[in-house]
């Protein structure tokens, strides 16, 4: 079973930063995509950031310069660092991935427990 577990979020203030990470355990065969999404509570959640498996980055217009998304392959570990921090950066975040346990499989939608983040004024 392929399990995300996300971890870093904290309170800072506003212009801190934070390092989120997201850590894959469990069988691997491909990963099509990971993303990282948030949602403040009674609002929609929103994708924050992507990265392929070919390793193309895509940012949503609110973080763009601000966030960047990584990964470690090694470590099966995919980031978030997130700079600047705004208080509408608030939310609890999540993380997403794309991935197939085997060729004899197809892809399954898998996401993280989540983590909050808080950004005071």
């Amino acid at each position: 079973q392929v399990q995300l577990v996300e971890s870093g979020g904290g309170l800072v203030q506003a212009g801190g930063s934070l390092r989120l990470s997201c850590a894959v355990s469990g069988s691997i065969f491909s990963i099509n995509r990971m993303d990282w999404y948030r949602q403040a509570p009674g609002k929609q959640r929103d994708l924050v950031a992507t990265i392929t498996g070919g390793g193309v980055t895509v940012y949503a217009d609110s973080v763009k310069g601000r966030f960047t998304i990584s990964r470690d392959n090694a470590k099966n570990t995919v980031y978030l660092q997130m700079n600047s921090l705004k208080p509408e950066d608030t939310a609890v975040y999540n993380c997403r991935g794309v991935i197939q346990e085997s060729r004899f499989r197809g892809p399954y939608d898998y996401w993280g427990q989540g983590t909050q983040v808080t950004v005071s004024p």
